[in-house]
């Protein structure tokens, strides 16, 4: 018989798919990627070199910069739970979260350029211009991720048709990185001409641009097929207090948050590192495309991988690998071509981990309803967003005041502001991926899935 929850998924005039068969189209598929390439370009420029724009061409102090990073992403937190709940209670004819994409495109695109641009006026003004544009940065971002990922379940029921969305969405994320990273610079350069005020605004204009247009095609291009179409006006805090009792959305929220801890550790510190530690500007077109992108790469054998060995094996395998490597880093330093092969099979193995977490979020919404009776994609989905947030704050942040700490002045960094700089750019993340191993051991799906989505198949008939 079919599901209850199936039935009242289903727009008008559509017809019944099957949990199995729910004939994603090539483009579907594609289009699901560029959405997180529209969501990713922007935050990935934001991360990468947001905190250099600040404290090297707006010339905020970085302490200051710290601060603003930390408050600006705890506020986002209340603003993601807020975006979930809304998306469950959101009942149109495009859908449940396909609205946010459409409306929030031109605002986040235009907020996008504003951010990357600094005016003249005192270091106080610059600030609260920075808090003002950062923070509504941030609070558009949260109407574009959370119905993003909450858009994944209900695309389709299949498990590995999740992984086909994970491995698209990784390919998005990806892309967005290698763009943001590896081009940012000669693009500021190019267009600035030696101004990198101007060649900031300038990329920004062109990063919104092609924002904008994924956006779009995101909204045209995506269907939802699975959601439970009856009302959400339950209370808020019984739904927050079955969130966080859900095992499998409990480990993918530690886990995506150490993840984008550790991401943001490594893209803040990467571009200081390779001018002050390494001595080789021209290595962070290499090295901060490798931390993310080679998501690009993992993605096309993890669905393989991971179809093997399980989530939790396969994630604490390749995390181990990583360790190992980047211990092996600091005594390879002055061996160029060894240390950027070393961290780009790092960075691999690590991109591994990146793209289950995709799958885990879409499973931790069948885990819940198996639990609890419900599916709550927007508020689980809220949850993963934040995690992105919070793990990408707190990580920028770090960087910021061990900076502040260690007296960087950028024109004239001293020995100890080096030091600062080549600890942090080892030390937080092999203890960030050792934490993510400890946590990465409850994962609860692994060989579940059938039997989870037969458990829910039969209580709604």
């Amino acid at each position: 018989m079919t599901s209850a929850v199936a039935r009242r998924a289903m727009p008008e005039g559509a017809t019944m798919a099957s949990p199995s068969n729910d004939n994603l189209k090539p483009w579907e598929k594609i289009s699901y990627g560029l959405g997180d390439f529209a969501c990713g370009l922007s935050w990935n420029a934001v991360g990468a070199f947001l905190l250099y724009f600040y404290t090297n061409v707006a010339l905020l102090p970085a302490a200051a910069v710290g601060t603003l990073f930390l408050l600006s992403r705890l506020f986002d937190a209340g603003v993601d739970l807020g975006v979930g709940l809304l998306v469950d209670r959101t009942r149109t004819r495009w859908g449940r979260t396909r609205p946010y994409f459409l409306f929030t495109a031109i605002p986040f695109s235009i907020l996008l350029v504003l951010t990357f641009t600094t005016i003249d006026a005192s270091t106080g003004a610059k600030l609260a211009y920075a808090y003002v544009t950062f923070s509504l940065l941030g609070i558009l971002y949260s109407f574009l991720a959370v119905p993003f990922s909450a858009l994944m379940p209900m695309m389709t029921a299949d498990h590995g048709s999740r992984m086909q969305l994970g491995s698209a969405r990784a390919i998005g994320t990806s892309i967005s990185v290698i763009l943001a990273t590896a081009a940012t610079m000669p693009l500021v350069g190019l267009l600035g001409r030696g101004n990198e005020r101007l060649g900031f605004a300038l990329v920004a204009i062109i990063f919104a641009g092609l924002t904008l247009a994924a956006l779009l095609n995101l909204f045209f291009s995506c269907r939802e097929r699975h959601h439970d179409e009856g009302p959400r006006n339950g209370a808020v805090w019984p739904q927050v207090g079955a969130m966080v009792r859900n095992r499998a959305w409990l480990v993918t929220f530690l886990f995506c948050t150490l993840n984008f801890l550790r991401f943001g550790c490594v893209i803040s510190v990467t571009a200081f590192f390779a001018i002050e530690v390494m001595k080789a500007p021209w290595m962070i077109g290499i090295l901060l495309p490798a931390v993310s992108g080679t998501l690009l790469l993992s993605a096309f054998f993890a669905p393989m991988i991971f179809k093997r060995t399980g989530i939790r094996k396969g994630c604490i395998t390749a995390l181990a690998l990583a360790i190992l490597l980047h211990l092996l880093l600091p005594w390879i330093e002055a061996r160029h071509v060894l240390f950027l092969t070393t961290f780009l099979i790092a960075a691999i193995l690590v991109s591994l981990t990146m793209t289950a977490i995709f799958t885990m979020a879409a499973d931790a919404v069948d885990y819940h309803e198996w639990t609890f009776s419900v599916r709550n994609e927007g508020l689980l989905s809220s949850g993963i967003s934040l995690a992105t947030k919070v793990g990408m704050a707190l990580g920028t942040a770090i960087i910021a005041y061990v900076l502040g700490i260690a007296g960087y002045d950028p024109k004239a960094v001293t020995d100890g502001a080096r030091a600062a700089i080549r600890w942090s750019y080892y030390g937080w993340p092999i203890g960030i991926m050792i934490v993510q191993i400890a946590v990465i051991l409850f994962w609860p799906m692994d060989g579940q899935h059938d039997r989870i989505r037969g458990d829910i198949a039969a209580k709604a008939r």
